[in-house]
Parts: structure tokens; C-alpha cells; sequence
């Protein structure tokens, strides 16, 4: 196992990125410091005070200041990325366009910007503002030739076998996942753990490395370790530190027989029907028909078929059949296997189980 793999360190988050080898990473979740504008304290109208964001690790001297160490660290996940991965950040309306600004500068490709609407936000209590409902992710691969993952079939999946839509809902962490010691909130920008597993089903496969820069209580390694990635992290502060540390070490992997998700369709090898009768998997002259074997064509030697008039491909022929634009041959013909009727799907499935 890599000194980089299931493991989270307490160290500053730049200078533990420098000595990270290049093309470690399959995955980037930045959660940085906002750099909130806040400027005075926030009091509810009883005037009892907000606990809102007012650390010492949000504060910056200045927006160059910030704007600096955004592109160092963008700079360093870059390099540490691997050419495949891509990054996910995540930022209120203080930041996030500046380190949208500073990807594009860095040559990453941008994927997709995400709205995350928290059904149950903090109000304004002052009443001078809009409610502050949502933070924006994005989502970048390292440059526009990577071929990133993205778990298509799963999201629909997840979605109701709907399109996953760039407008995701999710409430504010709080119950028994907010941690607390002494009733009172360990971390001030905690995340869900629905958001993390959405992120991290939707982009990274099993035994994928992710990595965390800025680590805080752990919630992405947490989710990692239970949906069979490998993680590692950086968090400069040690109570964080600690909190994380004994969070991972309760976190239990869900079984691996329960780990499985959907193919993406795309992300199979193509396998034209013509190479199955150029490797002789099925042969010319041979019979296909429909599941009802009331419709009969002949393969012929370049892997077309003919039907009557109708000649052409497996879907152009099937497509004529049924008056359609266009039809999955590989679903409506069959063939005889051995005195068993299977679909012809079924001998480009047993040719891809073999040579994947």
C-alpha cells in the first residue's frame, strides 16, 4: 500500500502537497477556507450571538493574499492529479468565482458548475439580504483531453432512472452526524455525508485514491472508506485532526458484494456485430430471428443480414421490421446456442467476459 493510501495527516496543507509524488490521485475534494467578508459580528434580534464562520484559518491579510494561496494549492493538486482524475471545489458567493477564475487560469477544464440548495439554511436574521440557500461546486477534469470518470448510469440510477440535474438538495449536516464536544460544534463548515457520496459514486470507481486538502472533520474520508475508495488527507488543525482521525477509525466499508454499480454504457468496449463472424463466433449462412421466431434472416459473410428485400446491419434490418428510425439488434434478434434460444447479445457479452 502507498504511504499516500488510507492514511490522513496533520500538517500544513501546501507544504504536505510538495512532497506528494506527481500523478498520485484519481480524485481532488477541496472544501478551502471561504475568506467570508463578514464585517461585524452576527446576532439573532433577541441579540444572541450567530455561531457562524469567524475561525482564524478563514481569515486572510488580503484577496491578494488569498487569491495567492489558491493558486498555490490549485497549482499543487494539479500536478498531483492523476491525467484521468478530476477535481471538485467547493465555495459560497466570497470565493467561489475566484477559484473558478484561478482553474481556467491553471488549464483545468471546467465540467460542471453545482448548485447545492440546503432545504434547511441559516436565515438572515437581519433582514437586509436574500437568505443565503446554497454554496456552488466545481467540478473540473485536469485538462480538456482527460478522459474522466463519470458514473452516468448510476446518477440516473439514483435519480429515478432521470437525468441527474446540476441542482442538487441536500440539508445542512446536523443530528447525530454534526460532531460535537461539549454540545457544541467540532467544526463550523461541516459537510453532509449525502453530499459527499453523491460526488464520490458519481466520479470515482472502486480502489480510486482521493485525496482531501483541506480534511477538517473527515467526512470525505469517512465516505470513502465506506464506498471502497482509498483516501488520503491533510488537516493543519488538531482538534479537527483528532475528530477526523476517530471518525475514519469508527467507519465501517459496506460489504463489497454491495459495492457494485452500473456500467456505463459507453464506457464498454464497442464491439461491432461483424467481428463476431469474422472471429467465427457465429458464422455466415447462420439463421437469426426474432424472439417469437415468426421472423427469419441469414447472416451473410461481411456481417450484414438480409431479410427478405431488407439488407444491412442487424439494427438497420430490425429498424425496418418494425417501422422504426432505428432499433437494438442485438436485443431483438436471436440464435440457436447449443439447442438453447438466446439473444445474440448473449455471444458479445460472452466475448467481452473473455478479453476485458
Amino acid at each position: 500500500m502507498s504511504k499516500f493510501e488510507n492514511k490522513i495527516v496533520n500538517g500544513n496543507s501546501l507544504e504536505v502537497l510538495k512532497k506528494i509524488p506527481d500523478k498520485t490521485f484519481n480524485l481532488i475534494f477541496a472544501d478551502p477556507p471561504y475568506n467570508l467578508q463578514i464585517g461585524e459580528k452576527l446576532k439573532r434580534p433577541d441579540d444572541s450571538k450567530v455561531n457562524g464562520v469567524d475561525d482564524k484559518w478563514d481569515q486572510f491579510e488580503s484577496f491578494k493574499h488569498y487569491d495567492d494561496f489558491c493558486k498555490d494549492w490549485l497549482g499543487e493538486c494539479k500536478r498531483v492529479l492523476k491525467d484521468n482524475g478530476s477535481i471538485w471545489v467547493i465555495g459560497s458567493y466570497h470565493n467561489i468565482f475566484r477559484l473558478g477564475f484561478h482553474l481556467q487560469n491553471l488549464n483545468y477544464w471546467l465540467l460542471n458548475d453545482i448548485v447545492w440548495r440546503k432545504n434547511n439554511p441559516m436565515p438572515n436574521f437581519r433582514g437586509t439580504r436574500f437568505t443565503n440557500a446554497h454554496e456552488t461546486l466545481i467540478w473540473a477534469s485536469k485538462n480538456k483531453k482527460s478522459k474522466y470518470t463519470f458514473n452516468y448510469q448510476s446518477l440516473k440510477c439514483l435519480n429515478d432512472d432521470l437525468q441527474m440535474r446540476s441542482d442538487w438538495i441536500f440539508p445542512i449536516c446536523s443530528g447525530k452526524e454534526r460532531l460535537k464536544k461539549n454540545g457544541k460544534k467540532i467544526h463550523s463548515t461541516q459537510k453532509p455525508e449525502a453530499l459527499l457520496h453523491r460526488i464520490i459514486l458519481a466520479t470515482t470507481n472502486k480502489n480510486d485514491v482521493i485525496l482531501d486538502p483541506f480534511l477538517g472533520t473527515g467526512t470525505t474520508a469517512t465516505v470513502a472508506k465506506k464506498l471502497g475508495r482509498k483516501y488520503f488527507g491533510i488537516e493543519k488543525d488538531k482538534k479537527y485532526f483528532k475528530a477526523a482521525n476517530e471518525r475514519i477509525n469508527k467507519t465501517k466499508i459496506i460489504e463489497e458484494s454491495h459495492l457494485d454499480t452500473l456500467e456505463n454504457n459507453k464506457s464498454k468496449p464497442r464491439v461491432p456485430f461483424g467481428s463476431l463472424v469474422e472471429l467465427g463466433i457465429i458464422k455466415p449462412g447462420t439463421s437469426i430471428f426474432d424472439q417469437k421466431k415468426k421472423i427469419n434472416a441469414k447472416i451473410m459473410v461481411d456481417g450484414s443480414i438480409k431479410h427478405k428485400e431488407a439488407a444491412g446491419s442487424i439494427h438497420k434490418v430490425a429498424a425496418k421490421i418494425m417501422g422504426t428510425e432505428s432499433y437494438n439488434g442485438w436485443t431483438f434478434w436471436y440464435c440457436d446456442v447449443g439447442g438453447s434460444i438466446v439473444p445474440i447479445d448473449n455471444l458479445r457479452q460472452r466475448f467481452l467476459s473473455k478479453n476485458i
